[in-house]
């Protein structure tokens, strides 16, 4: 398996995770993923940008089956309200494209709010950085990488 620059961040950073690899079947969305990794669906984070009103970024970290709620995400960031970004800025603003985005090795390191439900388990698995990948590791070590913060944000 080929390193990914999310991958390459973690071991510059000497933060242990585990690597996944799925890139040989058809799973494309986050549940899918969840179920070809033989993984509950509360293990894996799928990481969703937005934008506020007033122009800024934000980054939002959920499990795989749940819903982003827009009106917890901007009261969790002090912001009137939160838009999801449009999927043809994605690449150019941070760098990974839909189905690959990670919360690490963005073009920009962006505020990260992560579902608090991350505090209750050892490890949570999300994007490596392309699509196929999936890194896992302790939410506190992603601390160590990413601006974050925790905060009920799904429906």
């Amino acid at each position: 398996m080929e390193k990914t620059n999310v991958m390459r961040i973690l071991d510059q950073k000497k933060i242990n995770y585990k690597e996944y690899f799925y890139g040989d079947t058809e799973a494309i969305s986050g549940v899918e993923v969840a179920n070809v990794l033989n993984q509950d669906e509360k293990h894996v984070y799928k990481t969703l940008v937005t934008v506020s009103k007033s122009k800024k970024y934000y980054v939002f970290m959920i499990p795989v089956a749940e819903e982003l709620d827009l009106k917890k995400c901007a009261k969790s960031v002090n912001e009137k309200s939160i838009d999801m970004i449009p999927q043809k800025e994605l690449l150019p603003l941070t760098g990974y494209i839909h189905g690959g985005c990670s919360p690490i090795g963005m073009k920009k390191q962006f505020k990260t709010v992560i579902h608090n439900t991350a505090l209750e388990q050892d490890t949570i698995i999300f994007s490596g950085g392309k699509i196929g990948y999936q890194v896992e590791l302790n939410p506190k070590d992603l601390e160590k990488v990413v601006n974050l913060t925790y905060f009920d944000i799904i429906k």
